[in-house]
């Protein structure tokens, strides 16, 4: 056995075909023989095969080569049978593809199959009669039948022999065709009285080592006389036929003639072949000699057929023709794709020029109608190349995007260009990969929200949302508060964001009057590696909400003390007693103050004004009206619900200061009793042993106390204007009360009274009472603003006053303002 290996390569520019490589091998070797060394062969690496995933494509033919990836060689997988595989074709060859992926490569490998003497001559029939008339002239030729040896080359049919030669020898006769003609010759003429049955072995032999043989039969019948053999008119009949021809079609008739007459020149036709396909695809009428065609003609099986038919009369004399059919292709295949190599899926981001598939493309039919061309039916971004006979690549032609297109249907169509053309289509799908090029994307560019103050830690103000194009983990986005701050405070002690969800909490209580509001920023991240974030400006504004109730600026209400507005007996009717100055820290309608006057001393003699508090007189002052008034005002915001304060205004009815001085004194001491009347009594019982205590120590110092007192008297000076809180602005435009008031007192040493002189400073006089202070009334000047000290005291002791009167033995004095 010898086995012979031709390896060649072919390298062909733009082409996954990477070399070829041919073997020689004689049939029937036994299965897991070796065939080559194909790894050697090709110059490729164990372990290339094993990571290109090698592997053996034949297409649609038996797989009868298997590839060891371990060893890099080719074995039989299969026991080849060179004449089941070939019949009658030389050379006979495997031809199939080696494909490696990840790249992906393929090498040609073809496998010609060696013809080795394994079947021997054999006839068809074991037994071929002859009737021979004895008057058969010498020379009489009769047709035998050929043998056949499925062998080929040498070890085909060789020659024949005939065994015994006394009346006939054998003689071989070379056709058109290249093949011979088996006959055998009378040599000596027959004698039916001699020897009416002759018997003669005729072997055929072939030239294989070692060689083989067959043998047939020839029983020969001597007849009587019939001295003339049919006679064809032509030796060879040649006739087209088109494939695919409709059974039962004439093709055409041979004539044989005979010169015999009677029976003797009846002429019968048949057809002699060595081959079972010739008998099913024709037949010939006995008596007419029309040949029909009853099989299927296929140009793509034989491009040509031989008929060898026999004239025989009825005397056993033959003559033979020869008929050929040349098979004209027919445009009846369509193209077979095969594809070799596709690739499932491949990422957004591939390189330009990736091949995505590998395919053969092939037509059975010859010529024009065996031509094809492939083309893709659908504007994708994909090409298919031809990079060599009958093999396609589909390429990427541009850049892919799987947000815009996540798949695909590839179509690829071949036709060939037969009349009419025929094609043939397959479609591959080829699935995008994500890649994370896409950052997520807000709904708006910047956002804002609302939220009431007062609001509960953890309420959710607002939910941001981004979307991200791509997909799975690339396209999962999370939520993340940008680092700032807000008035130097971190912004994320203000809020937070859900990271999965994009809904913003309020991290705390919210005050209207301590932020307005502000700003922060919100990222959006994908879960791509690396993440692609974005970010949207958010703007919260805290909305008012009627918390605050108003405060009373003016009159000050301060614990022990007493402020009273005094009004001149002489005062008309719309006489402005003071102002109610007061404010609501809340904003808008929630901050609009209307005033009310809820009770008063005399109702009908002062009134409040809705809007701007001022307190004026609705009648003309009489000698009636008593003169401690006390009027309680009401100031109410316009929020929802609405919130009020209470301010008590003390008003004094009178023209002069001695004339009211002992209602102050007992004004002063003017309580609101509790109903708890045990209380009081305690408290009564107490204040009297304290007295009782503390007598004897105010007799011994009361000398003291008058010296230190005079001279005090006599450096001060007298409250003289009334408090109003600075900045203030009247915000119906009737200005602040700018008033100042100024008083003269006068003492005298023999008189238990004194007169108060009134300036004409203004509209009003204010006289405040503290009875806690030691010493004259002063003149308090501040020059700064009490709503920055709002405990500093702004009053003067009347009753320290009243007793400095009874106390002093000064002359009569008055002190300037």
């Amino acid at each position: 056995m010898r086995r012979q290996v031709l390896l060649f390569f072919s390298m062909l520019s733009l082409s996954p075909v990477l070399g070829q490589v041919s073997y020689s091998i004689p049939e029937e070797m036994s299965k897991g023989s070796l065939v080559g060394n194909i790894a050697q062969d090709l110059g490729l690496d164990l372990k290339r095969l094993k990571t290109g995933k090698a592997r053996l494509h034949v297409g649609n033919t038996a797989e009868y080569i298997e590839l060891n990836k371990e060893k890099g060689v080719l074995l039989i997988k299969e026991k080849i049978d060179r004449e089941a595989l070939c019949k009658q074709t030389t050379p006979c060859a495997l031809h199939f593809q080696m494909i490696l992926e990840n790249p992906i490569e393929f090498y040609r490998v073809t496998v010609e199959i060696t013809d080795i003497n394994d079947n021997a001559p054999m006839f068809k029939m074991n037994n071929v009669l002859f009737e021979i008339s004895e008057s058969a002239v010498k020379g009489a030729k009769f047709v035998l039948q050929k043998a056949i040896d499925y062998d080929v080359g040498i070890n085909g049919l060789k020659s024949y022999s005939l065994n015994p030669t006394n009346n006939f020898v054998l003689k071989l006769n070379d056709n058109a065709g290249g093949e011979n003609e088996v006959e055998m010759v009378l040599e000596k003429p027959l004698d039916r009285e001699k020897q009416e049955q002759l018997t003669l072995t005729l072997t055929a032999v072939d030239g294989g080592e070692p060689q083989l043989s067959g043998t047939v039969q020839i029983h020969v019948t001597v007849l009587d006389a019939n001295d003339n053999a049919p006679v064809f008119t032509q030796s060879t009949y040649k006739a087209s036929l088109m494939e695919n021809s409709p059974k039962g079609t004439s093709l055409m008739t041979v004539t044989a003639t005979d010169r015999d007459q009677g029976t003797n020149g009846l002429v019968t036709y048949s057809i002699s072949s060595n081959t079972d396909d010739i008998m099913d695809l024709f037949d010939i009428h006995g008596t007419s000699g029309e040949v029909r065609l009853i099989g299927k003609i296929d140009y793509e099986t034989s491009k040509y057929y031989q008929l060898h038919v026999k004239a025989r009369d009825q005397g056993g004399l033959t003559d033979s023709c020869k008929i050929i059919f040349d098979i004209v292709d027919v445009n009846d295949n369509n193209p077979v794709i095969d594809l070799m190599s596709t690739t499932q899926s491949v990422p957004e981001d591939a390189t330009f020029q990736t091949v995505v598939a590998v395919m053969n493309v092939h037509d059975a039919d010859s010529d024009v109608n065996g031509v094809v061309k492939c083309f893709l039916s659908d504007n994708a971004p994909f090409i298919i190349e031809n990079t060599s006979n009958g093999f396609y690549s589909i390429r990427t032609n541009s850049d892919l995007d799987r947000e815009r297109a996540s798949e695909y249907n590839i179509t690829v169509t071949c036709s060939d260009e037969g009349v009419p053309s025929l094609s043939s289509s397959v479609t591959l799908t080829l699935q995008i990969s994500d890649v994370n090029d896409n950052a997520p994307v807000f709904e708006r560019s910047s956002y804002e929200a609302y939220i009431i103050e007062n609001n509960t830690p953890g309420l959710s103000i607002f939910t941001v949302k981004a979307r991200d194009a791509d997909w799975n983990q690339n396209a999962r986005v999370s939520y993340i508060l940008e680092d700032s701050s807000v008035n130097g405070v971190p912004v994320s002690s203000y809020v937070s964001v859900s990271a999965d969800s994009g809904v913003i909490h309020a991290v705390r209580s919210f005050d209207y009057e301590q932020i307005k509001d502000f700003r922060f920023r919100v990222k959006a991240q994908d879960g791509g590696s690396p993440p692609l974030i974005s970010n949207v400006s958010m703007k919260i504004m805290i909305q008012d909400q009627n918390d605050n109730p108003p405060q009373v600026l003016y009159p000050v209400q301060a614990g022990g003390s007493l402020v009273a507005e005094m009004v001149p007996r002489s005062a008309d009717v719309g006489y402005l007693v003071t102002k109610v100055v007061a404010v609501d820290v809340d904003s808008g309608q929630n901050a609009w103050l209307s005033y009310k006057l809820q009770k008063a001393t005399d109702r009908a003699l002062f009134e409040v004004g809705l809007q701007n508090g001022e307190i004026r007189t609705i009648r003309q002052v009489t000698d009636k009206d008593a003169v401690k008034q006390r009027l309680t005002v009401i100031v109410e915001d316009n929020g929802q619900p609405s919130r009020s304060a209470t301010v008590i205004v003390n008003v004094a009815v009178a023209d002069s200061f001695p004339e009211v001085l002992s209602e102050f004194t007992d004004f002063t001491h003017d309580k609101e009793y509790n109903d708890n009347l045990t209380f009081y009594l305690v408290l009564a019982l107490a204040v009297v042993s304290f007295l009782f205590i503390t007598c004897l120590v105010v007799i011994i110092s009361v000398k003291i106390y008058r010296w230190r007192q005079s001279r005090i008297l006599y450096h001060s000076n007298l409250p003289v204007i009334p408090y109003y809180p600075p900045r203030y602005s009247d915000t119906l435009g009737t200005g602040t009360l700018q008033h100042v008031y100024n008083y003269e007192v006068c003492r005298t040493t023999d008189s238990r009274k004194s007169d108060c002189k009134f300036g004409r400073a203004g509209s009003q006089n204010v006289l405040i009472m503290d009875p806690s202070s030691t010493g004259t009334m002063q003149r308090i000047q501040s020059e700064k603003s009490i709503l920055d000290e709002p405990d500093s005291p702004l009053e003067v002791s009347l009753l320290e006053y009243h007793k400095l009167l009874h106390s002093t033995s000064y002359g009569s004095n008055c002190f300037p303002p």
